[in-house]
């Protein structure tokens, strides 16, 4: 038997992009561990590691095209099955017109390098504009205050975590996530420095997350209150003539329109409605203000809920005027190798937003997408531009966008369906045609977007650990197969790899010759310095200059005046999601040591609101929304806020004739069996996950 060889690559399996050292001989993997040599995770994984051993090994994993039959699933041959795709993609289009194809993209296509580069020509080959993806069930918010205040939607503000003296973490929970718009390995440590510099971390959350555990401070929000409570800070910094925009006060617009707004809003004034008093509204502020480098960090629970969009402009909007926008400590800019913003980003261009409308509840388009929050009242809803057919493409939709049910009812009327998957999962299975890529440790790997997303300028490639089965395709040969079918144009580069080669000839540090040659010299990666000032010049606005008050957004804050915090007798209590260290979404379920243990997908309830509806740990509960009714295992905690209760995401795996052996053992419940399609963020579309109307009840054993 020869011996073990080595392996080191990059993770991708959530946003850290930790480094693996990972051991294995002939083609099994032996061991995973972190690599210490990786400047930049420094030795640092998490239990998600493994998972790429257990998602190569999978014995439910797809590997070759599957179609749906009167008898079951027959497997196809690649060249048949693009053939068969292609042909039934344009009979639907033919008799219904381009409109009739809908799109949805899953998180896990912006951890494909392959998929990134190669997939949106596919997508446009559809000629279709109902096209949806997880960015408006998650980040959108942030995409869209980049492109308002800075000019394109990667301008994403970093918190240099590794300089700061202060650090307010809003609705993020960084030592599960491993750092989200903020990729940050290690994170724990990171953030833990800080206090030992002397600094400090203040969470605020409606739970009494992980994160807050270890930090410094945490105080209780009532969910949707946060910018409110964002408005309040600010009010306090003009009050106090604390404002401070640094090197930035000839390039800032809007000062006096923010100024004006915040006014109206004292911490007295929405202390009751923020759950916070305002002496500490007050006190943070002052904190905020006096710390030598201080950066406000707003993440999903502050942009999935209905004011995601005023809730990430008056984060941004907070760094600039205390002075930590695009300095070092606080909210700053990435310049990665690989830099899509330097290629394509333009001065000026005409915001993508708002170009088209969906169908049935004309909401906004955003980046070329639909919000997800309205793809199954599109397939749903009959009349002219209904959809007919769908292609899913690395998702899991049933499991993770608002009322999932609807969704699940829909898609078996479709006339035709495609899904690019490797499992066979509660979305895929409604598909006639599944085609799966390769995987994991099985690809090319370069982090094109968590890259520019990083607390450090950072590059690293990773080639395969194995090759691909010869009957197995990569991602990009299965969508340049579909382009060319569909009529669409194909890229120049005939790789991955070109196109990687290509983006970093053309970026910041081939001057200083780095290439993918230099990369693939380097497998633990290269670090390329901390985060730098790089404003104006990286601003794409018309002017070159931070938009502090873009009118969109002034004009959405008359809806902050009808915010209540009041029960109902219909639905007394608030829902919001959580998340596990284990798991990212529904993607990781099927990997039994990921999954082990104790039951996870918990209600989690405050002694208090049990007590009244005489419901005991571990009972039995049933959660009611207006879209729906669950039962699900109750367990007590005080670090859920009195009046909450948090289920935690991308469970539901009970659906019939999925093929997720493991997954299926550990079904839990669909949190969005109970989330409401109806509630999104106006102004930006995304979806309203934080602070359902529920009703809990006790279930009679």
């Amino acid at each position: 038997m020869p011996d073990p060889n080595i392996h080191y690559r990059t993770c991708n399996l959530c946003e850290a992009m930790c480094g693996l050292e990972i051991t294995y001989k002939d083609k099994e993997i032996l061991s995973i561990k972190g690599d210490k040599a990786d400047p930049f995770s420094r030795g640092h994984i998490c239990p998600k590691a493994v998972g790429l051993k257990d998602i190569y090994e999978d014995k439910d994993r797809l590997k070759y095209p599957i179609r749906k039959t009167a008898d079951g699933w027959e497997r196809m041959e690649w060249e048949a099955a693009f053939d068969y795709v292609a042909e039934r993609l344009k009979a639907v289009q033919a008799e219904h017109g381009d409109q009739a194809v809908g799109v949805y993209q899953g998180n896990p296509n912006v951890h494909n390098f392959g998929t990134m580069v190669y997939g949106p020509n596919f997508v446009r080959s559809l000629k279709t504009k109902n096209r949806f993806s997880a960015t408006s069930a998650d980040q959108l918010p942030h995409h869209f205050a980049g492109q308002q205040m800075f000019g394109h939607a990667m301008l994403l503000p970093i918190p240099d975590i590794d300089h700061t003296d202060y650090l307010i973490i809003m609705g993020g929970n960084p030592l599960v996530s491993n750092g989200s718009i903020m990729t940050a390995p290690d994170v724990g440590n990171r953030l833990r420095a800080i206090s030992k510099r002397g600094g400090k971390v203040v969470v605020l959350d409606p739970r009494r997350t992980e994160t807050a555990q270890k930090m410094d401070e945490h105080h209780f929000i009532f969910p949707e209150s946060d910018a409110l409570f964002l408005l309040a800070m600010i009010h306090v910094v003009f009050e106090n003539a604390w404002e401070n925009l640094g090197h930035l006060a000839d390039h800032t617009d809007g000062l006096d329109a923010i100024k004006t707004l915040a006014a109206d809003y004292a911490p007295e004034k929405v202390a009751d409605q923020t759950g916070l008093s305002a002496t500490n509204i007050r006190r943070l502020a002052a904190e905020f203000c006096q710390a030598e480098r201080a950066v406000c960090y707003g993440r999903l629970g502050v942009s999935t809920q209905s004011y995601g969009g005023l809730c990430q402009w008056l984060v941004n909007v907070l760094n600039a005027i205390t002075g930590n926008l695009d300095q070092q400590g606080g909210a700053m800019f990435t310049l990665p190798a690989f830099d899509p913003i330097g290629m394509f980003g333009k001065k000026g261009k005409r915001p993508s937003f708002n170009r088209w409308r969906s169908r049935v509840r004309a909401l906004p388009e955003f980046g070329g997408e639909l919000p997800v929050a309205a793809m199954a009242e599109e397939i749903n809803t009959p009349g002219d531009g209904q959809l007919k057919a769908m292609v899913t493409i690395a998702g899991n939709p049933v499991l993770s966008i608002p009322n999932g049910k609807q969704l699940e009812e829909g898609l078996e009327h479709l006339d035709f369906m495609l899904s690019i998957d490797i499992y066979l999962n509660e979305t895929t299975r409604h598909a006639d045609v599944i085609l799966p890529p390769t995987t994991g440790v099985e690809v090319p790997h370069y982090d094109m977007v968590f890259h520019a997303l990083a607390i450090r300028n950072t590059s690293k490639y990773s080639p395969p650990l194995f090759e691909k089965e010869a009957e197995q395709r990569y991602d990009w040969e299965i969508f340049n197969a579909l382009t060319q079918r569909m009529g669409g144009q194909l890229l120049p580069a005939q790789n991955p790899e070109q196109v990687l080669a290509h983006g970093l000839a053309a970026g910041t540090y081939a001057k200083s010759g780095l290439d993918l040659e230099k990369l693939k010299a380097h497998p633990h990666g290269i670090d390329l310095g901390p985060l730098q000032t790089c404003f104006p010049d990286r601003l794409l606005t018309a002017d070159q200059s931070v938009q502090l008050a873009p009118t969109v957004f002034l004009e959405d804050c008359h809806r902050l005046l009808e915010f209540k915090h009041e029960k109902t007798a219909a639905f007394p209590l608030r829902l919001i999601g959580r998340r596990h260290l284990r798991s990212n979404n529904s993607w990781m379920h099927n990997a039994y040591r990921l999954v082990k243990g104790r039951d996870r997908c918990t209600l989690l309830i405050h002694p208090e609101d049990a007590k009244q509806i005489g419901l005991k740990d571990q009972e039995e509960a049933q959660v009611s929304s207006r879209v729906g009714s669950l039962v699900i295992k109750v367990e007590l905690s005080d670090e859920i806020m009195p009046g909450v209760v948090s289920i935690p995401h991308g469970w539901g795996h009970h659906r019939k004739n999925t093929q997720l052996e493991v997954a299926e053992q550990h079904a839990g419940i669909s949190i969005n069996d109970l989330t409401d399609e109806g509630r999104i963020d106006t102004l930006t579309g995304n979806a309203a996950f934080s602070g359902v109307p529920v009703k809990v009840e006790w279930v009679k054993a």
